[in-house]
């Protein structure tokens, strides 16, 4: 039994292997010349490496010979990987990609009026030139509304895309020191004895704003009443709650605290947390509730928070007591 399927087996590949080198045949009398047609045409294939350049430009390798240093810097970079993009073409690749086509620099000796150099060029110049690969980034869609654009400065004057010290964001100081250069009175503020822990590296000054421009005021990745940016780690004081506090909604986290730092604890804008509630709670000043006749103010010591406790807000009493 085993001896005929053996023999069956055999003769079923005796069959494929006949029927495989008849339809072998028929196709090679069909097209003759068909493997000689496709040998030429593998021939005949451009190397990816013998295209040529198209005029104007002359790549990136030859910028090395003479900025070699740069380059080796440049390599390092995430900017390198433009050389990849075949795509785009010439004017999207490498040096030229920001320097513009580089033969005539060539051809001029190293004549630095025959590209574009970042150093002599005017803002508007340099973060156009940026834009044309950035601008279509989330964090550049509002580029046009950027504080930092309309105070004359540049993309270069915090990044570098040949010597950066940072890697990340090739930043050409690590933050917050890069902000510190210009925002002193920030700095100061984050000296305070109660502030948001910038200094010791835990927050960034990027994590609450958009330097590269934002719809709201301050360049603050948030709402109109600046808020939503604070609940991204005070996340149990966003609620929704039953009974709300007002201001939150109406003016945000800072009707009544500093954002940066504070000589006063939770960051409030005043020492003292009667006077701070008395601000708006008073019948003379303000729409909110006045403060009932039998609170005692005599007691200096006596903060409305000692009962008050919920003062972002309440599930469950309408006076925010707990």
């Amino acid at each position: 039994m085993a001896f005929r399927k053996a023999r069956c087996i055999f003769c079923g590949a005796a069959v494929l292997g006949t029927f495989l080198f008849l339809a072998t045949s028929m196709r090679a009398q069909q097209n003759p010349k068909g493997s000689d047609q496709s040998s030429s045409s593998a021939s005949k294939s451009p190397d990816s490496s013998q295209i040529a350049v198209p005029a104007g430009y002359v790549g990136s390798e030859t910028c090395k010979v003479c900025h070699e240093d740069i380059y080796n810097n440049w390599e390092k970079t995430p900017h390198w990987k433009t050389t990849l993009d075949t795509k785009g073409g010439p004017s999207r690749q490498g040096c030229e990609s920001c320097h513009g086509p580089g033969a005539d620099h060539v051809a001029g000796g190293g004549d630095v009026t025959k590209i574009f150099t970042f150093q002599k060029a005017s803002t508007k110049e340099i973060n156009d030139r940026c834009m044309t690969c950035h601008a279509g980034g989330t964090q550049h869609m509002n580029a046009i509304n950027s504080v930092h654009t309309k105070n004359d400065v540049s993309c270069i004057s915090c990044h570098s895309p040949h010597h950066a010290t940072q890697p990340e964001f090739l930043l050409v100081k690590a933050q917050p020191e890069l902000c510190y250069g210009c925002h002193l009175q920030q700095k100061a503020q984050f000296e305070m004895p109660f502030h948001h822990r910038v200094n010791e590296r835990l927050v960034q000054c990027s994590d609450c704003h958009n330097p590269h421009g934002a719809v709201e005021a301050k360049q603050v990745r948030t709402s109109a009443a600046q808020d939503v940016v604070c609940y991204t780690c005070h996340a149990d004081k966003r609620g929704p709650f039953v009974f709300e506090h007002e201001p939150l909604k109406v003016e945000g986290c800072e009707s009544c605290h500093t954002p940066h730092g504070s000589p006063n604890a939770h960051m409030l804008k005043v020492s003292n947390v009667n006077l701070l509630c008395l601000s708006c709670h008073t019948t003379s000043f303000a729409n909110a509730p006045g403060a009932p006749s039998f609170h005692n103010q005599a007691a200096q010591y006596q903060a409305c928070t000692l009962c008050h406790t919920q003062v972002h807000g309440s599930n469950v009493d309408r006076t925010l007591f707990k």
